[in-house]
């Protein structure tokens, strides 16, 4: 169920005295961030601000998450499981989630490959403004959008061409220097990549 201000009095607060917790997960990768607890205060409050709050039960009081440090958790959408009595909070972090200085409080758990490319995308984002002189990634924002658009041209003729000519190794290489370029390309038009994956998704759906 989707939770709104509408209908957080359907959860099921009486369980855990009151609370609920709460499991943040990235809306880009998927990854796990963190995992903390709710009360009926905190979650109004997510919901008002957008910024994730949680119940602190050490100071027994509400904390947004990045109040302090300012990694704030941007919420996109707060959905409860089947019984009421979890949440699942989707986010996008505005830097690192753990108090460590990890982007996650589960470190070692695995990305899926398939969304790898979303948490590529990030790292090429976080690259815009470094030295042109020691990133590859700056350099071709530095030459400007004609530039890095003919980029993804020439890497998508090399594309076409290994299909046809070279080995698979080839055109796996290939491949990924297409992928990295567009996603390249689109942060230099500052559009994400789950706006195109949202494109996909509606292809999909109309067939």
């Amino acid at each position: 169920m989707l939770i709104t201000q509408d209908n957080i009095s359907q959860l099921a607060w009486d369980k855990m005295s009151g609370m609920i917790p709460a499991i943040i997960q990235h809306q880009d990768t998927g990854a796990v961030l963190m995992q903390g607890y709710m009360n009926v205060e905190a979650l109004e409050q997510t919901l008002s601000s957008g910024l994730a709050t949680f119940y602190s039960r050490a100071k027994q009081a509400l904390w947004c998450k990045g109040e302090t440090s300012g990694n704030f958790l941007k919420v996109s959408q707060v959905v409860t499981d089947c019984d009421q009595d979890s949440l699942l909070i989707a986010c996008r972090p505005q830097g690192p989630t753990c108090h460590l200085g990890t982007e996650s409080c589960f470190p070692e758990q695995n990305i899926s490959q398939q969304n790898f490319l979303s948490q590529l995308e990030q790292v090429i984002a976080s690259r815009k403004n470094d030295d042109p002189e020691d990133s590859y990634t700056a350099h071709l924002f530095s030459r400007g959008t004609t530039k890095i658009a003919q980029k993804v041209g020439e890497e998508g003729v090399e594309v076409a061409l290994a299909a046809v000519a070279e080995t698979k190794e080839d055109l796996l290489g290939e491949c990924a220097d297409l992928f990295y370029h567009t996603l390249v390309l689109l942060q230099d038009q500052n559009i994400d990549l789950s706006e195109v994956m949202a494109v996909l998704q509606s292809r999909h759906k109309k067939k």
